[in-house]
Parts: structure tokens; sequence; C-alpha cells
């Protein structure tokens, strides 16, 4: 399965460990939950999607990698005590807590959630002395004599053999007690993903001409060559600081990230490639319904493998704004809800004015967010949004206590900056729909016939971003060619169609 499957499969499997009966009791017992053991190849997105399923349930996180355990640190140090029996006192050895189970508890103290996921990285490549202890523990979820709590789940991972020396093949009698998710690298699960996460364009269009260099590990006279989804990902974070620090990117940087000289020389020189073709198409023109002659003259010359890059470099320009609008409207939906609980308090009770009440909402969002990143349930997203709240919070309460020293309560202040927020949102909007718009027309004028529009009209369909960006705000243009190109129907044909090319 693909690594979207397996999350599906995970989250569900997670819920329904979860699941309680009338009187509040679990309804499988610890002891009976079969942990869940992903076997896949390195760098496929195993701990992002662990990450992902625990803050899209609102349960806390627990990470470790059983590589960096000895049988002390997972068992816990032994140490005497006296204990009295039939009589008799008697010097028993007994286990200090495991670091680990420890760690279940200290995260449920500190973030105030009582269920969660304790996900163990490289399980199968545990030292000798730790495998008895292993065992035990999937069986029982007990490390020496302390149980994982109720309300935790257990979620395992390891790679095959044949990418790890240290892997120790599991005997039945251990697999007997696991659920095996078999988990195989898939660009196009990972291309979802990607859009989300906001990888670099240039990454994605190379991926969609090049889709077998999106994973490969290789043994050669030199050793073992490798390319991984966690490569990408990363290589895309540096490519954007390095562009906002108008550094060169060369093959060296490359390599260093895509450990494959072949794939990272062809990587480099289309990077080099794509930048020239946003200069030379004016991106910002096209957007700006001012397309150079020369441009359209260009694009409509190109061959197949430029026009699919200057259709991703459009649909990564409109997207980037597109998801600024969203994130703002999400910031502004959340400090619509707090304005109200405090105009509606206001004056209710003693003390009970805006700057009060306002420092009120922000203590209790400051505790729910420090108890989310303690958890570990907590997206980028997320944290953005909440900090974006805490951030006009912050402001108001400073002006209020600025402004207000002779005793008057200025929420109509506060209301005021709220509305220039929202107007200003709305002034993003209008000038995103107005370069959307001129994009559309771009397409239509220069590719009336082709399958760019089908193309640009799909990733837009698929994103998520831009997908609430038309829902929120409507777009005829989109309309009238999702209605005209159906979609859901040709899709697939498209994706057969150009994967025929063997670009």
């Amino acid at each position: 399965m693909n690594i979207k499957q397996a999350k599906d499969y995970i989250k569900d499997c997670v819920r329904i460990y979860l699941k309680k009966d009338e009187f509040g009791e679990y309804r499988i017992p610890v002891v009976r939950q079969r942990p869940v053991f992903l076997l896949g190849a390195p760098g496929i997105g195993k701990t992002a999607i662990m990450e992902q399923i625990a803050q899209e349930l609102g349960l806390a996180l627990v990470s470790y990698s059983m590589t960096h355990h000895t049988r002390q640190s997972a068992l816990g140090l032994p140490f005497i005590c006296q204990k009295e029996y039939d009589g008799r006192k008697a010097d028993v050895s007994e286990y200090t807590m495991s670091e680990i189970i420890a760690s279940v508890y200290e995260t449920m103290e500190e973030s105030g959630i009582r269920e969660g996921i304790l996900f163990l990285d490289e399980i199968n490549c545990v030292s000798e002395t730790l495998a008895p202890s292993m065992l035990q523990f999937l069986q029982y979820k007990v490390f020496g004599r302390h149980q994982i709590p109720e309300g935790w789940v257990v979620v395992t991972a390891g790679n095959p053999p044949e990418y790890n020396k240290s892997v120790r093949e599991f005997d039945v009698v251990t697999l007997d007690r696991l659920k095996v998710l078999d988990v195989e690298a898939d660009y196009r699960t990972w291309k979802e993903y990607a859009g989300e996460q906001g990888i670099h364009s240039a990454i994605l269009n190379y991926l969609e001409l090049k889709k077998e260099h999106f994973y490969r590990i290789e043994a050669t006279i030199r050793g073992k060559t490798y390319v991984t989804a966690r490569g990408w990902e990363d290589l895309s974070e540096i490519l954007h600081l390095y562009e906002e620090e108008g550094l060169q990117v060369q093959e060296e940087l490359v390599s260093q990230y895509i450990r494959n000289e072949k794939i990272a020389k062809e990587f480099t020189a289309y990077y080099d490639l794509y930048n020239k073709y946003k200069r030379d198409y004016q991106i910002s023109r096209i957007l700006a319904g001012e397309t150079p002659a020369s441009a359209k003259k260009r694009a409509l010359e190109a061959p197949f493998d430029e026009r699919l890059s200057l259709v991703g470099m459009l649909f990564d320009r409109i997207q980037s704004e597109m998801r600024d609008m969203v994130e703002t409207a999400d910031y502004l939906t959340e400090l619509t809800g707090i304005l109200k609980v405090v105009k509606a308090f206001r004056g209710r009770a003693e003390g009970a004015g805006a700057g009060a009440l306002l420092e009120e909402q922000t203590s209790r969002l400051e505790k729910h967010l420090t108890s989310l990143q303690k958890a570990g349930a907590l997206s980028k997203a997320e944290r953005r949004k909440k900090k974006r709240v805490l951030a006009f919070l912050e402001r108001e309460k400073k002006r209020l206590l600025l402004e207000a020293s002779d005793g008057s309560d200025d929420f109509a202040g506060v209301e005021a900056h709220f509305r220039e927020r929202v107007d200003a949102m709305k002034k993003e909007t209008a000038e995103t729909g107005a370069r959307l718009h001129a994009l559309f027309a771009f397409l239509e004028e220069v590719f009336p016939d082709g399958n760019e529009m089908l193309i640009f009209v799909t990733e837009l369909t698929v994103n998520d971003y831009s997908a609430r960006f038309i829902g929120m705000f409507g777009s005829e243009d989109y309309r009238r060619h999702n209605d005209k190109l159906l979609i859901s129907e040709r899709r697939n044909e498209l994706q057969e169609e150009i994967a025929a090319l063997e670009l």
C-alpha cells in the first residue's frame, strides 16, 4: 500500500482501539491491541503520517527511535529495595521506570491530554540484549514492570533488511503480535502532501517530468546511492531559504540531499532552466493581465515539457496567494469567535472590561497552544493561525493599556482594528481573484485546444488551499472550465497520456 492508505488504516485502527463502552472502559483491552508495524523503505514519510494522525485526531504523540536505546534506558535501572515475606526481610532488586514510559506520563502531565500514540521507530534494529524485552512489550505493552497507560496506542515502524544492515528479521512469534503494513513509495500520493506543505515548485515540476527519480535506492561500485521523499522535502526547504538570501544554488548543495550523482546533476540543470523560464515568461506580468507578446509567442512554440513547467510556475504563484488568503480567513474566523465572547461579557461583572477579557482570552489560548505543542498534536498551519490570533490580542491589550489610562473601555477600537483586517483581506482576495482571472485568460488564449488548461484546473481541484479558496470566494472561470472539462472523468485519462509521452 502507499503511505496515504497506510495513514488511513492506522487512523481507523487508533479510533477503534480508543472506542469505549457505556461504562467508559476501552472495548479492546491494552493487551489485546496489536501494535501496527509499518514496514517500508527509509524516507517515505512514516514519521510524518504519525504526526498528521495525532494532529487530526487531537491525540498526544510520543516518538522514539529504538536504535538509540540500550536495555537500561528502555527498561529502567535496577535498584535494591527491602521487603518482608512471612516475617523475614529480604533485599529485592526492582527497576526504575522506563525512560519511554516516563515520557508518556510526562506528556500527559504537561499537555493535559490523556490519550495518545506511542510511536517506536526502527524496532527491528534493537540491540540483541533488548530484543527479548521488545517482544514482551509488543505482547503486553510493558517495559520492565511498567505498562503504558490506558488510552495509548502503540504504532511501530522499521526498514526492510535490504536497506539497513542492523535489521533483525522478526520471527513468526513476533509477527503474530503485530499488524504488519508493507508501505511503498508513491509519487502521486506524496504530491498531494507536497502541495499542502509548500514544496518548492521546481521540485514538483521536475518530478512531474521525471517521476522515476522520486524515490530510488541503488547499490553501485562506489556504494549505495539514494533519493528519498525526505531528501526532496529537505531540499525544498533549503531552496526557499537560498532564494530569500539571493544565494546561488549549485550541484554541490543539491547533492547533499539528493544522493545520486546523475539525478542531482539533472535536477540542478532543470532548476537553472526553471529560473530562466520564470525570467523569460515574466510571470508577474501574465498574472497582471499584461502578457508580453514575446511570452505568448514562446509559449505557443514551446515543447510539452516547457509548457508543463510554465503551467506549474503559474499555478505555484497563484496557489501561494490563495494559500495566504485561506490562512488569513481561518485566522480571522477564529478571532471573530473570541471577540464575540469579549463583546458579550463586557461590563456584565466587576472588572469585566475589554482589557481584562482580552487578557483572559489570551491566557486561555496560550495554555491551549502550549498543551497542543507539548502533546505534539499541533500542525504548522494550526500553529501559525493561533500565533496570529495571539499577536492581534496582544497588540490590542497593549493599546487598551496605553489609551485607557482614564478608566474608559475602548472595545470600539478593537472592533475597528478587526474590521480593518477584514477589509484588507477582502481587498487582497479581490486582487488574487483578478490575477486568477488573468491566468485563465492567458491559458485560453495561448493553449485553447491543449491539455494545459486541464492540467491547471486539475491542480486547482486537488490542491486543498486552491480548492478552499475557490469554494470560499468563487471563480467563474474555474466553474466554467471545470464543467466543460469534466475533471473527474478525464483526470486519469490525462495522467495516462502524460505517462505515455515518457518524459
